[in-house]
C-alpha cells in the first residue's frame, strides 16, 4: 500500500522501496500524502510530491508537518525556495503557537511577481553589466545576471527569470558567432616561485603561524555545521521546553552572543598528547570564533587529586600557547549543586538509593526498589547523607532518567569521607561527572561544550538535567579522540610503568604525556600543528608517533640553533696546527641563513671526532676519514690527513695523529664531519619506543601485557659525551640540533659542570619506523 502510495506521488519505485527501508521517514512521508489526498483528491502531481518528499525528509520537528503539508496543499507554497525558508522558520521558532503572519512573510506566501517586475529587474542588471557583455558576450557569466536578479525578487520563478536574462540578452548581442561558440581560453595561474611558498608554520611566543592558522581555518569550518550562540534549539536532538527561549534570551543578555567553550580534566593525572587535541579543538575553536575559553578542573573525586596535577595542567595549557579566560572549580558550584539537588528531589526527578555499587553496576542491573519513595523521605534521607549519617557506599543520590546507552538512573551523589583539597572537610558528599558537568556548563554559560565521543551516551542527561532543573541548557557536541600507537596513556597503567621502574615518572620523556613531550624536547608548536594536521574528525583517529616527529624537525629545524657535539670521541691530535694557541671559528646558527648569525668556537690542536668517522681500512663507498682518505671538518677550513693511528694494548684505536692543509690549496676531500675541541663534558640520553608492538594494550598483539612487551632498548645513556662550549650557558628546555646526529633538548637533570641533553629527534626520519 505504501509503495503505491510513495510512487503515486512521483518517485520512482527504487527510490520508495529506499524510502520504506527508512522507518521514520516513510511514516512522515505517509502522514503527509495522506493528509495532501484528503484535501487535494487522489491524484496529486509530481511538483506538490516532490514538495511533500521534502518536507518529510529535511523536518526536523515532526510536530510541524501538518502545519506546512497545510500550506503545500493550499498551493501557498509552491516552490523548493519558499518551502526552505518555511522548514528554517520553523526550526527558528520551537515553541508553539507560530506566528502565522509572520511565517506567511518569512515565506513569500501570497506574494506574486509579476511579468513586468521580472522584466524591469532584468533590465536593470543588464544596464548595469552592459560594457563588460558588449566586451565578452556570451563569454560573460549569465549567472551572475540570474543571481542579482533573483536578489531582487526573492519570490519570483527561477526560470521565468532564466528565460527572460535570455530574452534581453539575445536582444542586446543577438545571435551567437562562431568566435562566440569557441571556448573561452583559460587564464594560467601564476606559478609560485619556490622562495615564495609558504613555510611550515609554528607558533611562536603564541603568535599564529600558517600551519596553526589552517587549524583555526578548521575550526571556523566547524562553526558552520555547530549552532550560533543563543541558536541552541536549532541542534538536532536539542530538547526545547517552555522555558528554553526565555532561558536563551538571559543567556545571550549575559554573553553578548560570544561563544564560550571550556577545557574540563580531572586533576588526578597529566595530560597526555590526546588531551593536546582537546586543547586546541576548545581553546582553538573559541579563539577561531572571537569567544573565550575556561579552564575548569572537574575536582569532584577527592581521593585522587593531588595540588601538582592542578598546577601541571595550568602549566601544560600555556605552554601550548593558551590562557584560560577564567580559571575555575567545579569545587566553586558545590553549593549551588547542593541546592540544585534539594530540588531535583522536589520535583520528583532524584532519590535516594541503597543499592550496592555492585548491584548498579553493568547495562541491566534491576531496578531500584526505592526509585519511587516519597520526596520528603528522600530529602530528609539526603540531608542524612550530606551530614555523615550514612557509610560510604551505603546511599547514594540517584537521578531519574534512562541514557542512551540504557544505563538506569545514573547516580548524582555519593558519600565520600575524604577531604577535599579546595573545600576541606565542609563536605562527605561529592557530585559525579553525570550531575555536576552539564550545570557547570550552564553556570558558566558556555556555548558548546565539546567532548570526546566516549560522552556521546550522556547528551541525553545533559539535556535532561538542566531542563528538569529549569537552567539554561548549553549543546554538548562530540568529536573524535586523538591516540597514538606504541603507547599508553590512562592514568592507572603509567602509574604502573612507575611503580616497576619501566619509566622515571610521569615526564619521562618516552611517554607521551605532555610534560614527558616537553622534557623530551618536543616544542608546543609541534604539538599544536599535529593536532592541526589530524584535523577536527568525528572519526577516531589513531596515529604512528612518526607524524608527531616528522612536526617536530619542521620546527626545530627553523627555531633550533646549530651546535656540534661527539657521542663516542676519539682523540686527534693535529701535529703542524698552525697557531701556537686555540683559533676561534665562527659557526653559523642557522647555515641556510646566515643573518640569523654565528657563535664562536674554540679550534685547537686537540680535537675529538666520532669514533665511527674513522675506519683503519676505507671500504667501497665510505667517504670519511681512514689512512690515505683526508676529510675536512666542519667551519674551519682545514683537511687532516691522518699520519700515525695510536692504540692500547687491547689493540683498540684510542688517538690519531693528523696533519692539517688549508682547504683552499687541497684537494676537495670526500666528506666533512663534525668535531670538537676545548669541549664541555656531558650525558646525552637516546630514546627509541618505549613498547615493541603497535597496540601495546591489545591482547591478541600482547598476550602477556603491556609490561611483558617493554623495548629493552628504550634508552640508552651516553655518559661521557661532549658537547662545544657554544652551549654552556644554556637553560632546561633549549633546544639545539647537534649537526649530523639529531636534535637535542637540556634536560631539567643538568647540573654545574655536566649538562645533560635529550635526543628529540633523529635529523630524519628512520624507515624501519615508517
Amino acid at each position: 500500500e505504501s509503495l503505491g502510495l510513495f510512487t503515486g506521488i512521483g518517485l520512482s519505485e527504487a527510490k520508495a522501496r529506499e524510502t520504506l527501508r527508512n522507518g521514520s521517514l516513510s511514516a512522515l512521508l505517509r502522514r503527509a500524502v495522506l493528509q495532501a489526498r484528503s484535501a487535494l483528491g487522489p491524484a496529486l502531481d509530481k511538483a506538490t510530491g516532490t514538495l511533500l518528499y521534502n518536507t518529510a525528509a529535511r523536518l526536523k520537528d515532526p510536530k510541524h508537518l501538518g502545519f506546512l503539508v497545510d500550506y503545500i496543499a493550499r498551493r501557498e507554497i509552491l516552490t523548493d525556495l519558499q518551502l526552505n525558508a518555511a522548514l528554517e522558520y520553523v526550526r527558528s521558532h520551537p515553541l508553539e503557537p507560530l506566528d502565522v503572519a509572520d511565517f506567511e512573510r518569512a515565506c513569500g506566501v501570497g506574494v506574486c511577481v509579476t511579468p513586468e517586475q521580472i522584466e524591469e529587474a532584468v533590465e536593470a542588471v543588464i544596464s548595469k553589466h552592459r560594457a563588460e557583455l558588449l566586451a565578452e558576450r556570451y563569454h560573460f557569466n549569465m549567472g551572475l545576471l540570474m543571481g542579482e536578479a533573483r536578489n531582487q525578487l526573492r519570490w519570483a520563478d527561477g526560470k521565468t527569470i532564466k528565460n527572460e536574462v535570455d530574452l534581453q540578452v539575445l536582444h542586446l548581442l543577438g545571435p551567437k558567432t562562431e568566435a562566440d561558440l569557441e571556448k573561452k581560453p583559460k587564464v594560467a595561474k601564476a606559478r609560485v616561485a619556490p622562495a615564495e611558498k609558504q613555510k611550515v608554520a609554528v607558533v611562536e611566543n603564541g603568535d599564529m603561524g600558517a600551519e596553526t592558522q589552517s587549524l583555526l581555518e578548521q575550526l571556523r569550518g566547524e562553526a558552520l555545521k555547530f549552532h550560533k550562540p543563543g541558536e541552541n534549539y536549532k541542534t538536532e536532538g536539542y530538547v526545547v521546553t517552555p522555558n528554553t527561549m526565555a532561558l536563551l534570551k538571559q543567556h545571550l543578555a549575559i554573553t553578548g552572543g560570544q561563544v564560550r567553550t571550556r577545557f574540563p580534566p580531572e586533576p588526578n593525572g597529566i595530560l597526555h598528547i590526546g588531551h593536546a587535541k582537546a586543547i586546541n579543538f576548545n581553546f582553538g575553536y573559541a579563539k577561531a570564533n572571537g569567544g573565550v575559553c575556561f579552564l575548569r578542573y572537574d575536582d569532584t573525586n577527592p581521593e585522587k587529586e593531588e595540588e601538582k596535577y592542578f598546577t601541571a595542567i595550568r602549566e601544560m595549557v600555556e605552554w601550548l600557547g593558551y590562557q584560560p579566560y577564567a580559571v575555575t572549580h567545579a569545587s566553586d558550584y558545590f553549593d549551588q549543586l547542593y541546592t540544585w539537588a534539594l530540588e531535583l528531589i522536589r520535583r520528583g526527578q532524584a532519590y535516594v538509593c541503597h543499592q550496592k555499587v555492585e548491584e548498579i553496576k553493568g547495562h541491566n542491573p534491576p531496578p531500584s526498589p526505592w526509585r519511587d519513595r516519597p520526596v520528603e523521605e528522600s530529602l530528609l534521607l539526603f540531608e542524612d547523607m550530606r551530614k555523615g549519617k550514612f557509610g560510604e557506599g551505603e546511599a547514594t543520590l540517584r537521578m531519574k532518567l534512562v541514557m542512551e546507552d540504557g544505563k538506569m538512573d545514573p547516580v548524582a551523589y555519593r558519600v565520600k569521607f575524604t577531604p577535599h583539597h579546595r573545600t576541606g572537610d565542609k563536605w562527605c558528599i561529592y557530585p559525579t561527572y553525570d550531575y555536576t558537568h552539564c550545570l557547570c556548563d550552564s553556570i558558566e554559560h558556555i556555548t558548546h561544550s565539546l567532548c570526546t565521543k566516549e560522552f556521546q551516551a550522556r547528551r541525553s542527561s545533559y539535556f535532561w538535567l538542566c531542563n528538569a532543573l529549569d537552567v539554561y541548557c548549553p549543546v554538548q557536541w562530540e568529536y573524535g579522540r586523538l591516540n597514538l600507537l606504541y603507547t599508553v596513556v590512562s592514568k592507572r597503567k603509567i602509574i604502573r610503568l612507575v611503580e616497576t621502574g619501566a619509566v622515571r615518572d610521569w615526564d619521562d620523556p618516552r611517554l607521551f604525556t605532555l610534560t614527558a613531550l616537553r622534557r623530551r624536547g618536543f616544542p608546543p608548536e609541534a604539538i599544536n600543528n599535529f593536532c592541526a594536521r589530524v584535523g577536527v574528525t568525528v572519526a577516531q583517529a589513531t596515529m604512528e608517533p612518526h607524524l608527531l616527529e616528522a612536526c617536530a624537525r619542521e620546527v626545530l629545524n627553523e627555531h633550533a640553533p646549530r651546535a656540534m657535539a661527539v657521542l663516542e670521541p676519539l682523540k686527534v691530535t693535529i701535529t703542524n696546527f698552525p697557531a701556537p694557541k686555540a683559533l676561534e671559528v665562527l659557526v653559523p646558527n642557522f647555515p641556510a641563513d646566515e643573518s640569523r648569525g654565528f657563535h664562536k668556537v674554540p679550534f685547537h690542536q686537540t680535537v675529538y671526532i666520532e669514533e665511527t668517522d674513522f675506519r683503519e681500512e676505507a671500504d667501497k663507498g665510505y667517504k670519511r676519514l681512514a689512512p690515505g682518505q683526508p676529510v675536512g671538518l666542519r667551519h674551519t677550513g682545514y683537511i687532516i690527513t691522518v699520519q700515525n693511528v695510536i692504540k692500547d694494548i687491547s689493540g683498540r684505536v684510542i688517538e690519531l695523529e693528523v696533519t692539517c692543509t688549508k682547504a683552499d690549496v687541497a684537494e676537495k676531500p670526500k666528506a666533512f664531519i663534525h668535531w670538537v675541541s676545548v669541549p664541555l663534558a656531558c650525558e646525552v640520553r637516546l630514546y627509541e619506543r618505549l613498547f615493541l608492538h603497535k597496540n601495546p594494550e591489545d591482547p591478541s598483539e600482547v598476550p602477556g601485557g603491556f609490561l611483558s612487551d617493554l623495548n629493552p632498548d628504550s634508552l640508552r645513556v651516553v655518559h661521557n659525551a661532549l658537547v662545544d662550549s657554544s652551549v654552556h650557558s644554556a637553560r632546561p628546555f633549549d633546544k639545539f640540533q647537534f649537526e649530523r646526529l639529531g636534535y637535542f633538548s637540556v634536560d631539567p637533570d643538568s647540573e654545574q659542570g655536566k649538562m645533560v641533553f635529550n635526543r628529540t629527534v633523529t635529523l630524519k626520519e628512520d624507515p624501519g619506523k615508517a
